[in-house]
């Protein structure tokens, strides 16, 4: 009878790892076919996204006539200029003038359809070769997109980081504060600015400008240091750091209100849950109950919206840093528009589509690690 039992158990041991087993190697199934799935849909995504920026880039290809009319208007300043070109005989100056134009298109890709060069706009750009670019130029000559946004990224991100990361912070800590004081004076103050979040940070921006640099003179107007620079590296970061007020001023005046507002919102959701309630019912203290049940149930919502602050940092803002005469990435992509510069636009679309996807890729792994709630491949409201 023993015997009988002890065949039954290591039976029953043996079944329960075989089906373990199973469960183990079903789960990495999913989780290998979803990864692969969402990896094809978010390639496709950033392909699509890309290709249109072409598309709207080069204006369904009108930009092409627009170069052609500039290189046939340059050559002909070109001739006209030469002493030797502009006493040849019209039908020879003219034949000229019909070659120097043909190898200018040539040079710029012009004498291919649009509908080709676009695709190898596509290809260069999702292999993040970005070519040159033509009109933002050195004295060497056209310089290589790369070096342009490499040269420029260091500005916005000390701008932006620094101005986003004290604005996120911020507005959890006013959130929560206002979370515990639900209608007191500063949670109705909050509620009743919060509309002013609709002007952008550069309408603040020109108000701080006109009254703390025009007339009260004691902040500069704009730039990054001051003219000339600074040698000593002590004096350069201080410098910064004053040309820093009046744009970091403006950011957190145009938003405060309303990232307070919409934080201050999702804690009052999860605080009025029973299970809060209870919590309160066993005596824990009010920072226990805000750690375990409120700021937990919304740290999916906390991780999302920091992860796409630190992808918005690396974009810009072009009529920002415009106004502020920042030289970041935002204004060398407003000059690019405005000088029909697709090379720039495009590397300046791809790469933010690039770090918008793999976060998005990675949220998802995220969200699991911090909701238990959340399984990676998972069906109905899991993801």
């Amino acid at each position: 009878m023993s015997e009988e039992l002890q065949a039954l158990q290591k039976s029953s041991d043996t079944s329960d790892l075989a089906q373990k087993t199973k469960s183990a190697s079903s789960s990495l199934t999913r989780i290998l076919k979803y990864t692969l799935v969402r990896l094809v849909t978010l390639f496709i995504t950033v392909v699509v996204g890309v290709y249109l920026t072409i598309l709207i880039a080069n204006m369904g290809g009108y930009v092409d006539e627009i170069r052609r009319g500039e290189i046939r208007e340059s050559v002909s300043l070109r001739i006209m200029n030469d002493p030797v070109l502009k006493n040849l005989p019209p039908e020879v100056r003219f034949e000229r003038m019909n070659e120097m134009i043909r190898l200018e298109e040539k040079r710029y890709g012009l004498d291919q359809p649009f509908a080709l060069r676009s695709v190898r706009y596509l290809r260069n750009a999702l292999t993040l070769d970005l070519g040159r670019s033509q009109t933002m130029s050195s004295d060497s000559g056209s310089r290589q997109v790369r070096l342009i946004i490499l040269e420029r990224l260091p500005a916005t991100l000390v701008l932006f980081a620094t101005a986003d990361l004290i604005l996120f912070f911020s507005a959890i800590f006013i959130a929560l504060f206002l979370s515990r004081r639900y209608g007191s004076f500063w949670d109705k103050l909050v509620v009743t600015l919060a509309p002013s979040s609709s002007a952008p940070g550069w309408f603040y921006g020109i108000f701080l400008i006109l009254i703390f640099a025009a007339l009260l003179r004691v902040l500069p107007f704009g730039g990054m240091v001051g003219v000339p620079p600074p040698d000593n590296t002590l004096e350069y970061i201080l410098s910064m750091l004053k040309h820093m007020i009046l744009p970091v001023t403006a950011i957190l005046l145009s938003s405060i209100a309303s990232q307070a507002f919409s934080w201050r919102t999702f804690f009052l959701i999860y605080s009025s849950e029973d299970y809060v309630e209870m919590a309160k019912a066993k005596g824990l203290t009010s920072r226990d109950i805000e750690r375990r049940y409120v700021l937990r149930p919304t740290l999916p919502n906390i991780i999302t919206n920091f992860a796409l602050l630190l992808i918005s940092l690396w974009a810009g803002a072009p009529i920002f840093e415009t106004v502020f005469n920042w030289p970041g990435l935002g204004r060398v992509l407003f000059q690019a528009i405005g000088l029909y510069d697709t090379p720039v636009i495009v590397a300046s679309t791809v790469l933010f589509a690039y770090l918008l996807a793999v976060t998005v890729f990675l949220l998802d792994f995220l969200y699991a690690l911090v909701d238990p709630r959340v399984k990676i491949g998972g069906q109905g409201s899991s993801r």
